[in-house]
């Protein structure tokens, strides 16, 4: 049993650094960082053991927590290395809208979409979150790109896929939301006689 508690994760027990231009605080199961695309923080679970050596944070399972803290030591510092990355660099996500008559127009704190059905959709967009759009000329189509860009990984990724979600694009003529470089599996359709 004990080497049992001895055992780490792979990916949890490696060091974490820490870039320059990063302030990293440790508070009682929660770790605020800040940085110079926006301050954010994440809370871990009591199992778990963050500590800060020099420029590195190293993310343990405490001894007397036993296997659930092995399970949750890889997971705590992915969470930790996107909450860091996401200060420091941020992350982009593109949406481009495809359709005849589809648009996407932003206000602030929300986006409007046209996307063929017959209602117009509104979607708040969070304040961690900057959007803004644009009219991409492919090939002599016009198409809306819209771009999301926030510190937030969770809150990015989240609401690209509700976005999505609105109108997921069809297998047959390509038409819908998709993610920037998104491969839509295209079906042959009917053939006639």
């Amino acid at each position: 049993m004990a080497e049992a508690s001895k055992k780490q994760s792979r990916v949890g027990k490696r060091p974490l650094p820490i870039p320059p231009g990063v302030e990293v605080t440790l508070e009682d199961g929660l770790v605020r960082a800040k940085g110079p695309k926006g301050e954010h923080f994440k809370t871990f679970r009591p199992e778990i053991e963050v500590t800060r050596e020099g420029d590195h944070l190293i993310v343990k399972a405490r001894p007397d927590a036993g296997r659930v803290a092995n399970q949750y030591q890889g997971l705590t510092r992915s969470l930790l290395a996107g909450l860091i990355e996401g200060v420091h660099t941020g992350f982009k996500k593109s949406l481009d809208f495809r359709g005849v008559g589809y648009r996407a127009e932003i206000t602030p704190g929300s986006l409007k979409m046209t996307v063929g059905l017959s209602h117009t959709v509104t979607l708040a967009i969070p304040d961690c979150i900057t959007a803004k759009s644009e009219i991409i000329d492919q090939g002599g189509t016009k198409f809306p790109r819209v771009h999301l860009e926030s510190y937030d990984k969770q809150m990015i990724g989240q609401l690209a896929a509700r976005i999505r979600s609105v109108r997921p694009p069809e297998p047959y003529k390509g038409k819908g939301v998709r993610y920037t470089g998104e491969k839509i599996r295209e079906k042959a359709g009917k053939s006639g006689k």
